[in-house]
């Protein structure tokens, strides 16, 4: 996952650690060798295009619209075609209402007419006030939480580890983010909820209570799922 800082020098570019402490309970009721945090990339401005998410304080949000405006109004200027114009029309009507293009609710049609724009604020954008910016740990974990993204959990032996995932993402589709072998190999996933986790004081105590669930592929991962993915090898 990348992040864009736009308009905002207080964050060091490169990789971060999400702090989540969903992982650091985990961590004290199962031992393992190692803690592993999920990772985000946090670039400059100039990659705010290819970014999944843009982080930029308040006072940039007007600035961000009207990159956008003017983007669109060009598009308008050169005549498209009637469904590529009515979906820029759209778009227009919301950025003069200074609301971002994620709000408009484009349908999968209008995202595929226009999927080779140069949109800044067809992605998430995350505002922030000064103060926020001296908790960067936590202000990572706020960006994540309103930007749609999760993490699930694998504990045990080696290794507990956070992965980070987009909200609605399956259980088929969380496997691969491991190991696309355990994506092709996948049979079920051995699911045992966070809250279940945590209540009962660990993995082998909730299994115990029954906590422990099989799924399916399409069984949709929710925060702090632990996880354990039985495939073929």
């Amino acid at each position: 996952m990348k992040i864009s800082a736009f308009a905002i020098t207080e964050i060091t570019l490169g990789k971060h650690n999400i702090k989540d402490d969903k992982l650091d309970q985990a961590d004290k009721l199962v031992k393992a060798k190692k803690k592993t945090y999920a990772q985000l990339e946090v670039a400059g401005e100039d990659a705010a295009l290819e970014s999944d998410v843009i982080i930029a304080p308040r006072d940039a949000k007007t600035d961000l619209i009207l990159r956008d405006l003017d983007f669109v109004e060009t598009r308008l200027s050169r005549q498209p075609e009637e469904k590529e114009k009515a979906v820029l029309n759209k778009m227009k009507e919301a950025l003069e209402k200074e609301e971002f293009v994620s709000t408009v609710g484009l349908s999968s049609e209008d995202k595929e007419l226009i999927s080779g724009y140069g949109l800044f604020t067809i992605k998430p954008v995350v505002l922030v006030d000064k103060g926020e910016l001296e908790n960067i740990g936590g202000l990572l974990v706020k960006v994540l939480a309103q930007s749609g993204f999760i993490c699930f959990l694998t504990v045990g032996d080696k290794e507990n580890r956070a992965w980070l995932i987009k909200k609605g993402t399956t259980a088929w589709e969380a496997a691969g983010v491991i190991h696309s072998d355990i994506q092709q190999g996948f049979i079920r996933a051995e699911i045992i909820g966070f809250a279940d986790f945590i209540q009962s004081g660990g993995e082998t105590q909730a299994k115990q209570a029954g906590k422990m669930r099989l799924e399916q592929k399409e069984y949709i991962m929710q925060d702090g799922d632990l996880v354990n993915f039985r495939f073929n090898k």
